[in-house]
């Protein structure tokens, strides 16, 4: 699994659908999750710390977290099936952990709010994920074809051995 965070909010130029936008650490690598027009206002309000005077439904279930004593642990997208994201929300209340499938745009709103991390499955970013940086993506892989080029058997067995 990859740790990501939110980068923002952006919209589709052809539909005009809102987009979430996943960043990894290095931010080589973004994930772009198409979501719903009020999920999209509830991780804009909670990127930007916006309190609404009455609690809105992922304020409401930070609210039922915490009354009790529930931490959320992880969120987890861990599937991509016919182009829908499925993800699952980690709780845990002493001991007992439970697992709670959610959508990607629902968990991630009540992840900000609870300052919780966000991870995707390396096969999800594998089949979805978009460059970020290819000017880095291809000196990295530059660099490592050279390496492989200049790499002799002799090298090899000095560092591993053999299996004699």
């Amino acid at each position: 699994m990859i740790e990501m965070r939110v980068a923002g909010i952006a919209l589709d130029a052809m539909t005009r659908s809102p987009i979430v936008l996943l960043k990894d650490s290095t931010e080589r690598r973004a994930l772009p999750i198409y979501i719903g027009q009020e999920q999209a206002k509830a991780i804009m309000g909670a990127l930007e710390n916006q309190k609404p005077p009455r609690p809105l439904t992922h304020d409401l279930i930070v609210n039922i977290l915490e009354a009790w004593n529930m931490t959320l642990e992880k969120v987890i997208i861990h599937s991509l099936q016919k182009d829908t994201f499925y993800a699952a929300l980690i709780l845990q209340q002493g001991e007992n952990k439970k697992e709670i499938d959610a959508r990607p745009s629902d968990a991630i709103a009540v992840a900000l709010r609870t300052n919780t991390p966000i991870w995707v499955m390396e096969e999800v970013i594998a089949d979805a994920s978009i460059p970020v940086d290819r000017d880095a993506d291809e000196a990295e892989q530059e660099a490592f074809r050279e390496f492989i080029s200049n790499l002799r058997p002799e090298d090899l067995i000095k560092r591993f051995g053999t299996d004699s």
